[in-house]
């Protein structure tokens, strides 16, 4: 069990000191608010996309299949039960508050964070869970997190909750995996290499928005406190039981588990900006969950790992 601990603990490490390049480069000004957004846009429309597409170039097999259905049902039902969570105990009387806590428990920073863990620790097959898991994670983004952040500025974008780089990739990829198409090289290989990219850069761009964080103005109340417990704690708790419950092991298990446990995502921050919602609140969420998950994802992943046999 001490040796599971110790592996996941080595890998949130190696993370954490990525994000601390990432915070000391915002402090030097290295990095720019106008030059974060690229590599941000970067991130979100080359990068995870090759990702994907590079962790369905595999033989295939239909385990994977199966478990990657089994991951995209615990993704939807992780965000049904967070969603109804985040009702029950989410109680401020002021709305935008009210609305930045509520996103925090059900929306976890499953690309950024989730993604370059599972491929350190795991390999290819968590990234293909991985992908099934964000891909619900983003059909609940931009429907109710976007309802609920927009205060009624915006309809609701069903079109984008289908049509986003994350799921097209997504179903890009399975096409080629499903029909066993190997990538050439002169394909394949650049698509590897920027997929590369999603363990260094993600972490960088998390340590340049904790370069921003007001510790003074952190954990001032209830809500935040257990916004936090509930995202960073009960929620990946949650997902432990119930797959191991049903029977689940091994990587798929683990994959969830990492997937669940992430700090809160950072798009909220985006959508709070947008709609003149509490975006400095909501910066700090994610920046203090973010720091705090170095110990939760830690003792909880090590868990996870150990009881997956």
């Amino acid at each position: 069990m001490l040796q599971s601990f110790q592996i996941v603990g080595l890998q949130v490490l190696i993370l954490f000191v990525l994000i601390a390049i990432g915070f000391t480069a915002r402090k030097v000004k290295i990095l720019t608010p106008e030059g974060i957004k690229s590599i941000t846009e970067l991130m979100l429309y080359v990068v995870t996309p090759c990702l994907f597409i590079n962790s369905f170039q595999q033989e295939y097999n239909p385990a994977l299949i199966k478990g990657f259905f089994i991951s995209a049902a615990a993704a939807i039902v992780c965000h049904v039960v967070a969603i109804s969570l985040g009702i029950l105990l989410i109680r401020d009387k002021d709305k935008a508050r009210r609305s930045v806590f509520r996103f925090g428990i059900v929306f976890s920073n499953c690309g950024y964070m989730s993604l370059p863990l599972q491929q350190a620790l795991l390999g290819k097959e968590a990234v293909f869970y991985g992908a099934s898991y964000i891909a619900a994670f983003n059909i609940f983004l931009w429907t109710y997190g976007l309802a609920l952040m927009c205060n009624g500025k915006e309809r609701i974008s069903v079109k984008k909750a289908i049509i986003n780089p994350g799921t097209l990739s997504v179903t890009v990829g399975l096409i080629l995996f499903f029909l066993q198409v190997d990538l050439p090289d002169i394909i394949g290989k650049p698509i590897e290499y920027l997929a590369a990219l999603n363990t260094p850069v993600p972490m960088m761009i998390i340590g340049y928005h904790m370069a921003n964080l007001d510790f003074k103005k952190v954990l001032r109340s209830k809500g935040e406190y257990i916004m936090l417990v509930t995202r960073l704690l009960i929620m990946p708790l949650l997902m432990l039981g119930a797959l191991y419950l049903v029977g689940i092991r091994g990587t798929l298990l683990i994959s969830c588990v990492i997937s669940a446990s992430a700090p809160v995502a950072a798009m909220g921050t985006m959508y709070a900006s947008k709609y003149g919602g509490e975006a400095e609140l909501s910066a700090s969420c994610v920046a203090i969950s973010t720091l705090l998950s170095v110990i939760t994802m830690t003792l909880i992943v090590g868990f996870a790992a150990y009881v997956a046999g």
